[in-house]
């Protein structure tokens, strides 16, 4: 089936447990699972599904793991991004994104990412060393994914704002509670976050949220009808969250639940929500970032004194 614009499935994994431990990875529920997964497990379900190309996410606080995504990534026709990870308190946080963007795969860097819900403190992500490193993110044209529970929202809701320039994704909705079949404090939080204009959101990761072995898309229902309406259309992508959603259904199953759970929409709407956002929002297939590079130890150092956008004094002290 043609559609207008390509299919892209926003987030999905790779990972080999014979090669590298998974803390998360834990527990007898997850056996189904632990296990290899790789380009070849996925490529049969992307074509089943029509979906043209995926944006690869990081499983590990690794930038060893990074490096080979970004290689997998030029190695695999259909990867067209990754979501990698750097330590954001690191002093050396700009070099270490400069040396990923050096790599000769490192045009396939869209954005980057670290388990923040793991994180004990729920304000982690409002930490000066945190936003230092948030800093250089957004000085290189890369996205940050936002991956929160409701516990953490007020602190990403401050770093949004403190950084209206950087492009913010929020992966799993933020992982509400849909198997109790409502979460008070996510829906309490959740407007805040969504009224921010350079915040996205992939729906993501909600099945392993439901009950494995009995959702449907009744109980997603409630949960995509909330974020669609907080957030729009235009800040909407489809991701699939393989291999983890294979605990609760079949890459099909994940696909068509969250199409039966969506309000009414049209083709134009529909493809929006399916891969045209995730072109535009993670620039895949594009060189958008910055040209000027070689200014960003000038306006990083800023933050360091409070950091503040470039004026047109600024750039004419450069010139």
């Amino acid at each position: 089936m043609a559609h207008a614009t390509s299919r892209i499935d926003a987030h999905h994994h790779f990972w080999d447990p014979a090669r590298r431990s998974y803390p998360w990875m834990a527990g007898d529920a997850m056996d189904p699972v632990r296990r290899s997964f790789t380009p070849e497990d996925l490529r049969g379900a992307l074509d089943e599904a029509h979906i043209d190309g995926t944006v690869l996410v990081q499983t590990l606080s690794s930038p060893d793991e990074t490096r080979e995504f970004l290689h997998l990534a030029a190695a695999t026709d259909f990867v067209q991004g990754v979501v990698g990870w750097v330590d954001l308190t690191s002093p050396s946080v700009g070099d270490d994104l400069d040396a990923l963007l050096a790599d000769p795969a490192g045009r396939w860097l869209a954005g980057i990412r670290h388990q923040v819900h793991d994180e004990p403190d729920p304000d982690w992500l409002a930490r000066t060393d945190v936003h230092r490193g948030l800093a250089a993110v957004e000085m290189r044209g890369l996205t940050y994914d936002l991956l929160i529970r409701a516990r953490e929202i007020p602190a990403a809701l401050h770093t949004v704002q403190r950084f209206p320039g950087l492009r913010f994704v929020l992966d799993h909705i933020a992982k509400p509670r849909i198997d109790d079949g409502q979460d008070e404090l996510w829906s309490q939080r959740m407007p805040a976050l969504a009224a921010r204009p350079n915040v996205a959101v992939k729906l993501s990761g909600m099945v392993t949220e439901a009950d494995w072995a009995t959702w449907s898309p009744r109980d997603l229902r409630p949960f995509v009808s909330q974020v669609v309406g907080w957030f729009g259309v235009p800040r909407l992508m489809f991701g699939s969250d393989w291999p983890v959603c294979l605990l609760a259904g079949s890459y099909q199953a994940v696909l068509g639940g969250l199409i039966d759970a969506l309000p009414g929409m049209d083709a134009a709407e529909l493809d929006q929500v399916l891969g045209a956002n995730a072109v535009r929002i993670y620039q895949l297939g594009t060189d958008l970032r910055p040209s000027v590079l070689p200014m960003v130890s000038f306006y990083y150092s800023r933050f360091v004194t409070g950091w503040r956008r470039p004026s047109v004094g600024d750039m004419a002290d450069r010139s």
